[in-house]
């Protein structure tokens, strides 16, 4: 055993110890070179069997799933060989995602509502998901997948209410712009507080599984939030009890000023989070919208026959600010948006379209006008509710709308004590 005196002299011949904080590549006014994102060659990754165990195939949690090459044609195992009939129809509702987001982007500007975030570049993640799924299927999402609203036939009337928390929202006014709640489309309520929709998609799968039930659940967070407790809990539970529901992480290199190295992406990828909880765990181009789709459908059919749940990391890039209050210059290269390898969702699925002779430019002009046109005759119409910076939209004892199933006693009280207050204070804004 060695002499106490030998052991410190051997420590003290060891370097100081060194915390590494990590650092993103480009900082505003540098130059941008994405040349050390790999990125295989399209229909080069092998598709397993949906029934095969998760440990077979881990090489897929580090590679990236692509169908659509650089000619713009579909290639390869994952090809999902869509009908023109289909991809036309997911062309156009990432078209709509698009307009949409760019009017209510200016209506933010406009100060007609608070706050807002657009998908720019991310629109194939929501939108190729929606048409994989069955509509009957549990969507659990973030605060980016809009898509998935618009490509299941949300009235876009009803969304504008919403941002707008006039007389039409029907959530009252009680939630943040853009956190809609829509049951008549499978769409939980989405949450300001990061991630907590992982543990309640896989509670929502394991009901459906336990009820005998044949819909399966899908849920999506950023990868900033992998780092969050609630990811790991919900992935415990699903592994353990075998959930039908999918974990979609968007790996959009951002989390507000953060860049995705402070949730780990310097050691490893997003995907790969699934191996070590013996889940089947995917990374697939984000902006290829055939490959969203094949590795959601791929998914839900594993789902679908018990063979447990899938971890997809999207791999994009979120091309403009985390939201109307965010200024990405003053944290990243402004030459990022334009040098991402993977290029644009949209573009990519046109290009597809006009490679197989089933699309052309006019056509896509004309649809662009179409979808333009029709989000600013939405916007009209929600417009004659009433806008945010119109005064308040909803009676005042609408407050205590919507907590309990049956309000308590005490909250009887307070409310009457209010209305009365607002009476004799001349300001009535109690219910009509």
């Amino acid at each position: 055993m060695p002499e106490e005196s030998d052991v410190v002299d051997a420590l003290s011949n060891l370097k100081p110890l060194s915390l590494h904080v990590p650092e993103p590549k480009f900082r505003p006014g540098d130059a941008v070179d994405f040349a050390e994102v790999a990125v295989p060659a399209a229909g080069s990754v092998r598709r397993p069997d949906t029934l095969a165990p998760a440990q077979d195939f881990t090489d897929l949690a580090y590679t990236m799933v692509r169908v659509l090459d650089e000619d713009a044609q579909a290639v390869g195992p994952w090809n999902p060989q869509l009908s023109p009939d289909r991809l036309r129809r997911m062309l156009r509702d990432m078209a709509m995602v698009r307009a949409f987001d760019e009017r209510m982007f200016r209506a933010q500007r406009q100060g007609k509502t608070s706050f807002y975030m657009k998908s720019l570049g991310e629109e194939a993640v929501a939108v190729a998901a929606a048409h994989a799924l069955d509509d009957e299927d549990m969507c659990f999402p973030s605060y980016r997948q809009q898509g998935l609203l618009i490509a299941r036939g949300c009235p876009l009337v009803d969304m504008m209410n919403q941002i707008y928390s006039n007389t039409g929202d029907k959530l009252q006014g009680k939630q943040l712009p853009i956190m809609y709640s829509e049951k008549r489309f499978g769409f939980f309520s989405i949450s300001g507080n990061l991630t907590t929709q992982y543990p309640q998609a896989v509670g929502w799968a394991m009901a459906s599984a336990s009820k005998g039930d044949t819909r399966i659940a899908a849920t999506w967070c950023g990868e900033g939030s992998t780092a969050e407790g609630d990811f790991h809990s919900a992935l415990t539970f699903a592994t353990v009890y075998r959930a039908p529901v999918i974990f979609n992480v968007v790996n959009n290199q951002w989390a507000i000023s953060s860049f995705s190295g402070f949730a780990g992406a310097e050691a490893t990828t997003f995907a790969a989070r699934a191996i070590g909880y013996g889940i089947a765990g995917l990374r697939v181009d984000g902006n290829d919208a055939l490959a969203v789709y094949a590795a959601t459908a791929w998914a839900a059919e594993r789902a679908r026959t018990n063979a447990g749940p899938t971890l997809i990391e999207h791999f994009t890039y979120r091309a403009e600010g985390h939201s109307t209050s965010d200024d990405p210059t003053q944290y990243r290269s402004a030459g990022e948006p334009t040098a991402w390898p993977l290029g644009d969702p949209i573009r990519r699925l046109k290009d597809h379209l006009i490679a197989i002779g089933e699309w052309d430019e006019d056509r896509q002009a004309a649809m662009d006008r179409e979808v333009a046109e029709a989000v600013k005759t939405a916007q009209k119409d929600a417009e004659k509710n009433g806008i945010l910076g119109h005064g308040l939209h909803q009676p005042l004892d609408t407050l205590f709308d919507g907590v309990f199933e049956e309000m308590p006693w005490h909250l009887r009280e307070q409310r009457q004590q209010m209305l009365d207050e607002e009476t004799a204070s001349g300001r009535p804004w109690a219910r009509k």
